[in-house]
């Protein structure tokens, strides 16, 4: 026979196989708001932006997904109604994991790029209102994090837009596009460094040299008094220059390479390059910037989405040990956190491709320059919308901006037909999961087996 804490831990291993489940269906369904661009634009092959997200996705989730994780895991419910009967809520969290993992998998086989954030608020609400009525609900911030599903595609469609009007007008149209991107590489190279620099290294820095104790060392041994906002800024200098360079290199090879071509060609005198011809080195520099932003935006989604995945079994594992409501000294365990982020991976690597073709194929026709200022805008959204814990869409981010490349490079070439069907899928899958997870809970408490 087992004794109690054997069958705890059993428990909590079931739980956190769920969560797995949960978070490789989450994987395999986002995929596509990290890579979906690059591998259409041609700048990354499926296998090799597979390989690039899992490793990012799994660092910002185990690093810096710990905010999300804990607004959803106790933030979307009354903790009034629950604190009195916290078993009933462990039951319902359950039941949240059992309804997100059915509709992703659902979901991914037919293709549909749903939104994760919006598949766990619903299904929080949904056993709520059946185990403690509405009131059980904190409709605040529900209201909050809806505001957010709204304002989303907005902002991130609308940085996408200013991105690529400013790659448009002052390089891709321009007489000779090759002299305005030289000029313009350090600017570009310093405004998506400095997205993922201003937002994300300070946390990274925190862990890598505060945490291990690295500056505390560099002081006691060397006298070196390093705030981190000076390392920030140093390591994100640094970057963009050694970027810069490197990018300068490579145009110049770009440009000795289109002259060798004229030459051997020859210059017909009936004729003016194409815009595609004079683009095509533009658009092989983009893509490089485009393959670095899209690791910012699978960094920022492993980041924001990893607590769609294991903000339930966070507040499992808390009850479980506690044997209250999660209160104010709750926190998301490490372990939980890579429970997540592998569970992410294992989902990119087996199902992402089913989904990956819808958001980097069927909106619009991308080039890498495009792709580029719509992954830079769906990070910037997505990590800033991290840094507060909000929950938001990484798929509205990154449908958004893509939408805002298209009404900028060609309005008439936005594919309203996709968008149909991807706005549809957002709108059922909150009653969808609400009603799973309404339903298994009532199965749950009817059996009254866990």
């Amino acid at each position: 026979m087992l004794n109690t804490s054997e069958v705890v831990f059993l428990q909590l291993g079931a739980m956190a196989a769920l969560a797995f489940y949960v978070a490789a269906n989450l994987g395999a369904n986002d995929v596509a708001n990290s890579m979906g661009t690059s591998v259409g634009s041609k700048a990354l092959t499926l296998r090799q932006a597979i390989i690039v997200a899992g490793i990012l996705e799994f660092s910002g989730a185990v690093l810096f997904g710990q905010g999300v994780s804990e607004t959803l895991a106790t933030g979307v419910v009354n903790a009034q109604v629950f604190a009195a009967q916290p078993q009933v809520f462990l039951i319902g969290m359950v039941s949240v994991l059992i309804a997100c993992g059915i509709w992703l998998q659902i979901a991914t086989s037919r293709g549909l790029p749903v939104s994760s954030s919006h598949a766990v608020v619903g299904a929080i609400a949904g056993f709520s209102c059946v185990a403690a009525g509405i009131n059980a609900v904190d409709w605040r911030t529900i209201g909050t994090i809806s505001l957010t599903w709204v304002a989303t595609p907005v902002a991130s469609g609308a940085l996408a837009a200013l991105f690529y009007s400013v790659v448009k007008y002052s390089i891709l149209d321009r007489p000779d596009p090759l002299s305005q991107m030289r000029e313009w590489i350090p600017w570009l190279s310093a405004a998506m460094l400095s997205v993922f620099g201003v937002i994300v290294l300070p946390s990274v820095v925190d862990v890598a040299l505060v945490q291990t104790g690295a500056i505390t060392l560099a002081h006691d041994r060397l006298g070196w008094n390093l705030p981190i906002h000076d390392i920030v800024i140093g390591i994100g200098a640094i970057a963009a220059i050694a970027l810069t360079l490197n990018s300068w290199k490579k145009l110049e090879s770009l440009e000795n390479e289109e002259g060798r071509g004229e030459k051997a060609e020859g210059i017909s005198t009936n004729s003016s390059p194409t815009p595609k011809l004079r683009h095509s080195p533009i658009e092989q520099q983009m893509a490089r910037f485009q393959v670095l932003s899209a690791c910012f935006v699978a960094f920022s989604h492993g980041s924001n989405d990893v607590g769609n995945a294991v903000a339930p079994l966070a507040a499992i594992a808390y009850i479980r040990r506690t044997g209250s409501f999660p209160s104010g000294d709750f926190s998301v365990p490490l372990w939980i956190l890579v429970v997540g982020g592998a569970g992410i991976v294992i989902g990119l690597a087996i199902w992402g491709k089913n989904v990956i073709a819808t958001v980097g194929e069927k909106i619009i026709e991308l080039q890498p320059s495009g792709g580029f200022c719509a992954e830079l805008a769906t990070a910037t959204t997505v990590l800033l919308a991290s840094r507060f814990g909000l929950p938001v869409s990484t798929s509205h981010a990154l449908v958004g901006a893509v939408v805002g490349v298209g009404l900028i490079k060609a309005w008439k070439t936005v594919r309203l037909q996709t968008l149909l069907s991807i706005g549809s899928a957002w709108l059922v899958t909150i009653p969808i999961a609400a009603g799973l997870a309404a339903i298994i809970f009532s199965i749950a408490q009817s059996i009254g087996q866990f």
